[in-house]
């Protein structure tokens, strides 16, 4: 089990084609901060039907979509 499972299933029960999500809910849905090892469990999301496209630092969200 990842520490990011319960934001990757928040992201599939929500059954959206695109979410924009910022970095403060990621830290609330996932129960854990926002740190740079997110880069390594983002491909987790692929196992849910979902994929990160871009994570923003200036606007501090991330964009993720859902796969085709």
């Amino acid at each position: 089990m990842s520490k990011y499972n319960h934001l990757w299933e928040a992201i599939a029960q929500s059954h959206q084609e695109h979410l924009v999500i910022p970095f403060a809910k990621v830290t609330k849905l996932a129960g854990v901060p926002l740190d740079h090892s997110f880069l390594n469990y983002k491909h987790e999301l692929l196992d849910y039907g979902y994929q990160v496209d871009k994570i923003s630092l200036k606007k501090q969200e991330i964009l993720i979509s859902k796969c085709q």
